[in-house]
């Protein structure tokens, strides 16, 4: 909803945040329900109602628990039946400096101040360890915004009497605890109060008449960024750029002005900027974003542009390059098809506001940010936070290459008749194995994020994946894919929970870059081999319909499954029996 995209009216937002949520509901997206403790040293009560609004237009149905005032501590530490019986996906600890305990005086020495400094700490590692040892779920707790005086003047920064210090140090104590745990996650109110106006933000009347750690209009400001948190560890964050080149990527159109002429460089303001957007957006590259042009423009001329010897992207840096005349909604389909992804996975930048009214007239899933003048590009992109990493992998470093290596496939796919003869060609291997210790986090990220080829689109936390990895109860299978032109890293996964002599397949997930591929059927003869070895006789599996998963629906029965069940919904029962199985997959060493 464009109301709710950086720049955003926090008042508008405030005022009219229930016709809002009205709107939101009633435009009807398919949502994942997630729970949402929200846990308070202040009042909450509009930031929880700016928060839903957030989560619903991010595709999340959130349902909230809402702690008394101040009663965060209590609340974690003795619980409450409410609270228990709510079993929340999430836990959101939103305290300020107001919450700190701990009083500091001139008179205290070096190691007085160090004590205080590691009890306020231990007042919330405690509270911390209880809550993830009760619930095991995802916390998100604040940090901490500097204050609003400094009783020592700019001295209050390095003297260890000084709250300024103080904070600054307790904040770092809280990223190493971040650091240090899985499923622990820092809102760096830090940051946001410091962007949005420290003085405006810590409005000490808000505090005196409502017991408001930051100002009403600030609100809007922390919830989204609350949100985008809990988007990412969901798999609702944005997967690819879809980038316009003349007057957005550089200045002036190259088929008019030649590359010679284009603002971008180090020569002017104008061409500065539009240099250091560039490499903004390079950057992106590391965190697995998949770049790609959407541009009006002859191929040859984009290219040239792309070459310029002051700019920081490349050709190669592009998964894939639309340089034409056609409507840039259908090249933006284009794309994603071609990359097997959603179109409503992609963010759309363009200076034009014609072009982006119609793609998002016509693609009303893709992002379309508001981009005015190029010195605000980046803070644009950046503040709606598209983005969020919450996790990180090996396998988000390479993603662009393994899509660039996925075109040159399709190129060789092109020279043969025969399809099996092409798969043979690709010379593919696969690791299908157990669970090892240094995949578990890119596991944990692929089940939040495969939506298409999914059969029962079930998420996992990391303490849930964890407890999935630790258990004998389960039989688990990852999957890895290499070829001639590169490995895809992990690309699938299965877990199958054991009852009897039956194995019920709780996940079958695999990333779309693999599709059509045989990896399907690769895991499938590891799975019997594996189940048989362990006296299952019987595959259960399960399909769940989504908006998404439509691709999968018959899979099980292509598999040679046969169906039991299938409800007015279309959720369907399959089983397999196993004990004459025979190997499927032909084209894949294992």
């Amino acid at each position: 909803m464009k109301e709710l995209c950086y720049p955003f009216d926090s008042a508008y937002i405030i005022k009219k945040k229930r016709s809002i949520k009205k709107a939101l509901l009633a435009d009807g997206s398919q949502r994942i329900e997630k729970r949402i403790a929200v846990l308070g040293g202040s009042t909450t009560g509009d930031i929880v109602a700016t928060l839903e609004l957030f989560l619903l237009d991010n595709g999340i149905q959130p349902a909230f628990y809402e702690s008394e005032y101040n009663a965060y501590w209590q609340d974690a530490m003795f619980g409450n039946e409410e609270l228990d019986s709510f079993k929340p996906d999430v836990i959101f600890i939103h305290t300020s400096n107001r919450n700190i305990t701990e009083t500091l005086s001139m008179v205290m020495t070096r190691e007085q101040v160090d004590e205080a400094l590691d009890r306020q700490l231990e007042h919330f590692t405690v509270m911390w360890k209880k809550l993830s040892e009760k619930f095991g779920c995802a916390i998100i707790q604040n940090n901490f915004e500097l204050p609003l005086y400094r009783l020592l003047g700019n001295r209050d920064a390095y003297d260890f009497h000084g709250m300024t210090s103080f904070i600054s140090r307790l904040n770092e104590k809280f990223c190493e605890y971040a650091r240090d745990n899985k499923n622990f996650y820092i809102s760096d109110i830090n940051y946001l109060s410091a962007s949005y106006g420290l003085e405006k933000w810590s409005n000490p009347l808000y505090w005196y008449m409502y017991k408001y750690a930051l100002c009403l209009e600030a609100v809007p400001y922390l919830s989204h960024s609350v949100a985008n948190i809990i988007k990412s560890l969901y798999g609702k964050n944005k997967k690819a750029f879809a980038l316009d080149l003349d007057n957005t990527l550089w200045g002036g159109i190259v088929g008019d002005d030649g590359v010679d002429n284009l603002a971008l460089g180090e020569e002017t303001a104008t061409a500065q900027a539009y240099r250091e957007f560039q490499l903004y957006v390079k950057k992106h590259k590391e965190l697995g974003v998949m770049l790609s042009v959407c541009s009006k423009n002859e191929e040859e001329n984009a290219i040239a542009g792309l070459n310029h010897p002051d700019g920081w992207l490349r050709p190669d840096d592009f998964v894939n390059i639309k340089a034409n005349w056609d409507p840039k909604d259908r090249n933006i389909s284009a794309i994603a098809s071609e990359i097997n992804i959603l179109p409503e996975s992609m963010v759309f930048v363009d200076d034009n506001p014609a072009e982006r009214a119609i793609v998002a007239g016509q693609l009303p899933g893709v992002a379309v940010p508001e981009m005015d003048t190029v010195e605000n590009y980046i803070r644009t992109i950046d503040r709606n936070g598209y983005f969020e990493v919450t996790s990180f992998s090996e396998d988000d470093l390479k993603r662009n290459e393994m899509y660039i290596a996925n075109a040159k496939r399709a190129k060789q796919q092109a020279s043969f008749e025969n399809y099996e003869d092409y798969l043979l060609s690709l010379q593919m291997s696969a690791q299908i194995c157990d669970f090892e210790p240094v995949y578990i986090d890119r596991i944990t990220q692929l089940t939040n994020k495969s939506n298409q080829f999914n059969l029962t689109t079930k998420r996992y936390t990391p303490a849930q994946m964890q407890e999935v990895y630790e258990s004998d109860s389960y039989i688990r299978l990852f999957g890895k894919l290499s070829d001639k032109f590169g490995d895809n890293g992990v690309v699938s996964v299965v877990i199958g929970k054991k009852q009897d002599n039956e194995l019920h397949i709780d996940l079958w997930l695999m990333s779309c870059r693999v599709l059509k591929r045989d990896m399907e059927y690769a895991m499938l003869d590891r799975l019997a081999e594996e189940s048989k070895k362990q006296g299952i006789t019987k595959l259960k599996g399960y399909y769940y319909p989504t908006a998404k998963n439509k691709m999968v629906k018959n899979l099980y029965s292509d598999f040679g499954f046969e169906k039991l069940s299938e409800d007015e919904q279309g959720n369907a029962v399959y089983e397999l029996d196993i004990s004459g199985y025979e190997r499927k997959c032909k084209v894949i060493e294992f």
